[in-house]
């Protein structure tokens, strides 16, 4: 069936264009034979060739437009040779249309007018065959840059989809190990706080393993699951380790990609708080101003600590889950000074 069938607007559309040139043929040819004649033969002459100039998309389809010489000469002679068979066509039915006027509507006298007009019908048949046929030529190329366009945002998608699932293959392990480390270092020294640390992250799994099933969950949500986190880890540092939060209501209702923070916080107590004898506060804040949620994360840190790998790689692994998220490359700020690290995120604020 031809495309145009399948919307209401287009084919509207399409037939009152005829309906205009059925207009010029009225004017151009019908004036001697009375307007009311004229318009009676040309206009539902003209859009009854509309359906018959729809056969050349089928013309279209069975020989493509292509640079080879040989398909070339190929798609020309069976355009000719259709539009010969149309505008045989069209005259054939204008034929048939003037007697029925003359007979609906005695004095009408539409079979003079179409004796005077059939050469021309036919030369005009033939011309409004080829241009609908290229027509049909750019409809079909514009369709298939669509259709292109459409896969290539597909594959893109799925691609990201893919990316994004790596990623977050990558996240899970590397916290659990950091947890897993911390239980280890307290089953010598404080076997009760161990066992406490072993309850609380068997809690802090499960709720990772319930949110994490999803793309987004709402910043509160993710902040729950910090909060989690930071529980295990303060059974460990006891009160080297305080923790404050700033955010408003506006910010915890915020969809955020699911394990977001971890990397962060994990950072923030691993290479921070837990390198200082005496401690200090992790500080984290949100904020949503218009389209933009800000999430600042702020922790101490020894200048003179060997850098290490991981220390990066939480941040690294969260600038390219962002990126192919929200496609937004500079979404993670990290600056040390004076002893103060700060990490500040900005995305864009979604809503459920």
């Amino acid at each position: 069936m031809h495309p145009i069938f399948e919307d209401r607007r287009g084919l509207a559309l399409y037939l009152l264009a005829w309906c205009c040139v059925g207009a010029l043929l009225t004017i151009g040819l019908g004036g001697a034979s009375g307007w009311t004649t004229a318009t009676a033969f040309f206009v539902p002459l003209s859009v009854m060739y509309a359906f018959v100039a729809l056969s050349a998309w089928y013309v279209c389809r069975a020989f493509p437009a292509a640079t080879d010489a040989r398909r070339w000469w190929n798609a020309t002679a069976a355009h000719a040779l259709a539009a010969v068979a149309a505008a045989a066509m069209w005259v054939g039915g204008a034929w048939l249309w003037a007697q029925s006027l003359d007979t609906l509507f005695p004095g009408m006298n539409a079979q003079p007018l179409f004796t005077s007009t059939r050469v021309l019908l036919a030369v005009v048949g033939i011309l409004l065959f080829w241009l609908a046929s290229a027509g049909h030529y750019v409809a079909i190329a514009v369709q298939a840059s669509r259709d292109a366009e459409k896969r290539a945002i597909e594959l893109t998608l799925l691609a990201r989809e893919a990316e994004l699932t790596a990623l977050r293959a990558q996240v899970d392990p590397h916290f659990i190990f950091n947890s897993l480390h911390s239980i280890s270092a307290l089953t010598t020294t404080d076997p009760a706080s161990a066992r406490r640390m072993c309850l609380l992250l068997a809690d802090f799994l499960r709720d990772t393993l319930r949110l994490g099933a999803h793309a987004t969950i709402a910043l509160a949500d993710e902040l729950a699951l910090a909060d989690r986190f930071l529980a295990i880890e303060q059974v460990r540092l006891g009160s080297r380790l305080h923790i404050t939060r700033d955010t408003d209501a506006d910010a915890n209702g915020c969809l955020v990609p699911a394990l977001m923070l971890q990397p962060l916080v994990e950072n923030a107590v691993v290479h921070g708080v837990a390198q200082l004898i005496e401690g200090g506060t992790i500080a984290l804040a949100a904020r949503r101003h218009g389209g933009t949620l800000t999430i600042t994360l702020e922790n101490p840190c020894d200048p003179d600590r060997p850098q290490s790998r991981g220390a990066g790689l939480g941040l690294d692994l969260l600038r390219r889950r962002l990126a192919a998220q929200f496609g937004v490359v500079e979404a993670v700020h990290a600056a040390e000074d004076g002893g103060s690290f700060r990490v500040e995120v900005r995305i864009p604020a979604l809503v459920a």
